[in-house]
């Protein structure tokens, strides 16, 4: 009997559930037509292309195993090249997670963004050029009457 899948955290979840080509013959809904992505591959794919996280930092912020988010990583670009190849429609689909929030910092220095999960503690330099000239990001500061808001 196979072990039980845990929750994997993910930081972000996409506005849109089906990617399709736009060139070509319209694309097709049935099964031989298209790749399901859980929405965990889709945030290992998120986490270690596009941020660049290294896999242990990325197991870490998903709640897994580091060889369980290489597993993850490789089926998602496996599923992702054959869309890709075929001209196959992207579906995403929920699956096993839980979504955690992020909070988002701006480097006044060098002008870099990038995302921290609450519950992590408040980054002492920014990433990319290695300033203490860092503050929560303009869009993610609230409004007025939110706590932690201006007025």
């Amino acid at each position: 009997m196979p072990r039980r899948c845990c929750r994997r955290r993910v930081g972000w979840i996409p506005s849109w559930s089906v990617f399709r080509p736009s060139q070509g013959e319209p694309a097709k809904l049935d099964a031989d037509h298209q790749v399901v992505l859980t929405l965990d591959e889709l945030e290992a794919i998120r986490l270690a292309d596009l941020e660049g996280l290294y896999h242990e930092q990325a197991a870490e912020r998903m709640g897994i195993s580091r060889a369980t988010f290489g597993r993850i990583l490789e089926l998602a670009r496996r599923k992702v090249a054959d869309a890709l190849v075929g001209g196959k429609v992207i579906r995403v689909e929920e699956g096993h997670v839980e979504v955690i929030a992020m909070r988002k910092f701006l480097c006044s220095q060098c002008g870099h963004t990038w995302e921290v999960p609450y519950g992590i503690a408040r980054p002492a330099a920014c990433p990319q050029c290695g300033s203490a000239a860092i503050h929560r990001h303009p869009s993610d500061r609230g409004g007025p009457g939110m706590r932690g808001g201006w007025g």
